[in-house]
């Protein structure tokens, strides 16, 4: 069986109950050597086979699962976050059906849900956003015509940013010529939930400028939208006394 497992948003307490049991009984682990936290490995057996992917082809990949599999061992396939978003699973899937050979998810805790509570942050905010748009700017690999930037920035609703960070000049232009205003509340985080984990709150319009005076380049989330502030929001009718929920009456 090849298992496919979130590994988490970075810090290694926070991979699934699950996740941490395949991988302690995995024979074999191919992990995202480029994002994922190595301190996970210590979870698995001695004798477990590592292999890090960065280095790998998805055709040397393949292989390895292959071989793994006709020697009926386990193959946990470690991604970084959950594996669903940004995770190039499904072409590994294909290959593996036309191989015949059986698989399984594992979900983990993706780096927008770490950035989230790096910030305590609710997406969702009454009158103020009830929709997340996950997206990432068209670098070396494109994105299709109708995803543009510009067009989810017409929705205004809350965005999360990938794998744009190199690019935050552009991004801050891209979003103003959407609809968003230039002050317009905006978050960087960096290495949600590491160690190193960096946060800053800013505008739209200073986006570029933030990342420069504190030296980030990589592997940061960009959050866009009111929800940054949490203000100006309306409480939520879930917990009013007022609202009637089929666990509770409505009080007088």
């Amino acid at each position: 069986m090849i298992y496919f497992v979130g590994a988490g948003s970075g810090a290694p307490d926070l991979i699934t109950v699950r996740g941490q049991k395949l991988l302690q009984k995995a024979d074999v682990v191919i992990y995202a050597g480029s994002l994922v936290n190595p301190a996970l490995l210590e979870e698995t057996k001695e004798d477990c086979e590592i292999y890090n992917s960065a280095k790998m082809t998805l055709e040397e990949v393949i292989q390895v699962m292959k071989q793994t599999e006709e020697q009926e061992k386990v193959t946990v396939r470690l991604h970084t976050g959950d594996s669903s978003i940004y995770g190039a699973i499904r072409e590994q899937m294909d290959r593996l059906e036309e191989a015949g050979i059986p698989y399984e998810s594992c979900p983990g805790v993706s780096s927008f849900c770490g950035a989230a509570a790096a910030l305590n942050l609710e997406y969702t905010l009454p009158d103020v956003s009830q929709s997340v748009i996950i997206t990432r700017m068209a670098g070396r690999t494109p994105v299709p015509e109708r995803e543009e930037i510009e067009s989810f920035a017409a929705h205004h609703a809350t965005m999360v940013i990938f794998l744009s960070t190199g690019m935050l000049e552009e991004l801050q232009v891209r979003l103003m010529e959407g609809g968003y205003e230039a002050s317009t509340p905006a978050a960087i985080v960096y290495k949600a939930t590491w160690p190193e984990e960096e946060k800053y709150i800013c505008t739209i319009d200073t986006l570029a400028q933030t990342a420069k005076e504190h030296n980030i380049t990589k592997t940061a989330l960009i959050i866009v939208g009111d929800v940054v502030t949490h203000s100006n929001y309306r409480r939520s009718d879930l917990y009013h006394p007022a609202f009637e929920t089929e666990f509770r009456k409505p009080c007088k």
